[in-house]
């Protein structure tokens, strides 16, 4: 009898272990989120290869997993069919999140908590980012996605324009003042026709005087703002004290691209799609340019850094497998280069961001003596964000550029205006 049960307790352990061994060496498959294009609306041309060049890394490592997407969804189509995969629970391992629905996702709960899997992986460490780029994938103080590529603000100079009119190119330090004072010295007639045609600056916002003046408008859950402010009002009046400048004339992005103006913030994305063939062609052909950081008015100074970030999914059944697989994105330096290669943004990875290889990539592609100063791209990496990462933020910064903008375009009474706007946004945030 002690016999028959040995022989017994013998068969059930070869059956456990030829099970474990039979589905060890059955083919995994996971999946992931993604979609078609650059996330910064640009024209990109090999995005689908930086994926699947880290998928073909991953898959090889792991001979027995295969990791699969469904091509073709576009940027503007990606939320739609994100969401309905979750809805019928359908939704991928591990998904690129948008800013704008980073928020909705965590209140749906379809974000896993990365904070304990994160402390007991010893091969992870998370002083390797930018640590502003960690803060966007986080929620209550909770990390939910980590940051993939993000996409950063500065401000471009036209530095044939400067030397022209014997003016220095400002310090990184440089103030709202400086930039007023600068523009003002630029804005004049050149041919004495009567009609301005050189230009202080392009595209510079009442936004970009507010993160100057380090104001985050909205709270940290983005259910309540604050525009009835001095600070606010200040930054107002400073966008209208040097549109005055202009004269009422219409500075476009043209006048730009022919060199009739000395200044105009841009993000990183645009810098990397007009360098290479054959936009270089048309564009920055006629003056040198540099880039430095955007005018600041206190050490509060904030930027906006956009961010396409990666997280699992709460229901996943390979997690450990998606996590090795987000790292694999998110964490391997190899990977991360390939952003410099196949897209426009920046790797939120320091050493990546940092090395001499990507900076001798971007010189590659620069005119002349034009090109980015990577000290200056490190640096607004270190700048704390503002608040974009709640679900209604693109919707309520339409309502307000709208009505500030036709305020500052009318010469409305600032006060009135801010308080109506105020009033109006945080009931649409609670609604």
């Amino acid at each position: 009898m002690i016999k028959a049960n040995r022989v017994k307790i013998v068969i059930l352990v070869i059956l456990i272990i030829g099970g474990f061994i039979y589905y060890n060496n059955q083919k995994r498959v996971l999946t992931i989120g993604i979609f078609a294009g650059s996330n910064w609306d640009v024209p990109t041309f090999d995005y689908y290869k930086m994926i699947d060049e880290t998928i073909a890394r991953f898959e090889k490592e792991h001979p027995n997993v295969e990791v699969k997407y469904q091509s073709g969804i576009l940027k503007e189509d990606y939320s739609l069919w994100l969401s309905q995969q979750l809805l019928t629970g359908n939704e991928p391992d591990l998904y690129m999140i948008l800013n704008e629905d980073f928020n909705s996702l965590d209140s749906l709960g379809a974000l896993k908590n990365l904070d304990q899997i994160i402390k007991s992986d010893s091969d992870f460490d998370v002083d390797k980012f930018y640590q502003n780029t960690l803060e966007i994938g986080k929620y209550q103080g909770v990390q939910y996605a980590l940051p993939y590529e993000v996409n950063p603000t500065l401000m471009f100079v036209n530095k044939t324009l400067l030397e022209k009119e014997g003016i220095s190119l400002p310090e990184n330090d440089w103030t709202l003042d400086d930039f007023y004072n600068i523009c003002k010295q630029i804005t004049k007639d050149t041919d004495n026709d009567g009609i301005i045609d050189q230009y202080g600056y392009y595209n510079y916002t009442w936004l970009d005087a507010i993160y100057a003046g380090g104001i985050n408008i909205f709270n940290e859950s983005g259910t309540s703002c604050d525009l009835n402010n001095t600070k606010v009002k200040e930054a107002i009046q400073f966008i209208e004290k040097i549109n005055l400048l202009n004269q009422g004339f219409n500075v476009t992005s043209n006048d730009f691209d022919q060199g009739k103006v000395a200044f105009a913030p841009m993000q990183f994305s645009q810098y990397r799609t007009y360098k290479p063939y054959p936009y270089r062609v048309s564009k920055f052909s006629t003056f040198e340019w540099d880039v430095i950081e955007m005018p600041q008015q206190t050490d509060a100074y904030l930027t906006q850094l956009s961010s396409l970030m990666i997280g699992l999914s709460t229901r996943s059944s390979n997690g450990d497998l998606a996590w090795q697989l987000l790292k694999e994105f998110t964490y391997n330096e190899t990977s991360q280069q390939d952003i410099y290669k196949y897209s426009q943004g920046v790797s939120p990875l320091k050493s990546v961001t940092e090395s001499e290889d990507i900076l001798k990539l971007l010189e590659e592609d620069t005119m002349g003596d034009s090109k980015i100063d990577m000290s200056v791209l490190n640096k607004v990496m270190e700048y704390p964000t503002i608040n974009t990462g709640f679900k209604k933020y693109e919707a309520v910064m339409r309502i307000a550029n709208n009505q500030i903008t036709r305020a500052l375009q009318s010469n409305a009474d600032l006060d009135t205006t801010l308080i109506a706007l105020q009033r109006e946004i945080n009931n649409y945030l609670n609604e």
